[in-house]
C-alpha cells in the first residue's frame, strides 16, 4: 500500500474522530500522475454537494506524457463511498464543528484510494497542551533510559 500523498499537519491541527476509506473518480492521466506521486493534499477538504462528496483544492499535477489542453490541476473530484457510509457522514456533518478532510492518498492494487477523517478543529490551547504532554512523555522516557 504505497502512500502517494499525506496531509502532514492534519493530526496536529484537528482531533480525529473517525476515518474512512474512499475511492476517487479520476481521469486516466490523473491516475497516472497520482501513482507517480504528483499530488498535494495541503489545504484540501471534502464537501457535500448535490448528494455527492467532492474533493476540493487537491492539486494533481498534469501527467507529462499526456496531451491535456485546458487541464485544471485543482478541479473538484468526486469521492466514492458506500451509501450507508454516505448517509452516516451527512448526518455527522450537520453537527457544528465537524469537518471531513483527506488525510492521505494511496494505492491498493491498481486503484487510487483516499483516507478521509471526520475531525474537529483544535483551539490554540489544545495544541499547546498536546505539545506539553509530548515533551513530558519524552522527558520521562529519557529519565527511564538513563536509570537502566
Amino acid at each position: 500500500m504505497p502512500t502517494l500523498a499525506i496531509s502532514k499537519h492534519l493530526r496536529s491541527d484537528y482531533n480525529v474522530l473517525e476515518d474512512f476509506e474512499a475511492g476517487l473518480v479520476l481521469t486516466g492521466a490523473e491516475a497516472k500522475a497520482c501513482k507517480l506521486g504528483h499530488v498535494k493534499l495541503q489545504g484540501s477538504y471534502v464537501s457535500f454537494e448535490n448528494g455527492k462528496l467532492w474533493l476540493k483544492k487537491a492539486h494533481i499535477s498534469p501527467y507529462q506524457l499526456a496531451n491535456q489542453s485546458g487541464y485544471d490541476p485543482i478541479r473538484s473530484r468526486q469521492v466514492l463511498l458506500h451509501q450507508k457510509q454516505l448517509t452516516y457522514l451527512i448526518g455527522k456533518l450537520q453537527e457544528p464543528g465537524l469537518t471531513l478532510l483527506p488525510e492521505n492518498m494511496y494505492t491498493t492494487r491498481r486503484l487510487v484510494k483516499l483516507k478521509l477523517v471526520l475531525a474537529r478543529g483544535k483551539k490554540k490551547f489544545d495544541k499547546r497542551a498536546d505539545i506539553k504532554k509530548r515533551d513530558v512523555n519524552r522527558q520521562i522516557a529519557r529519565a527511564l533510559r538513563q536509570k537502566i
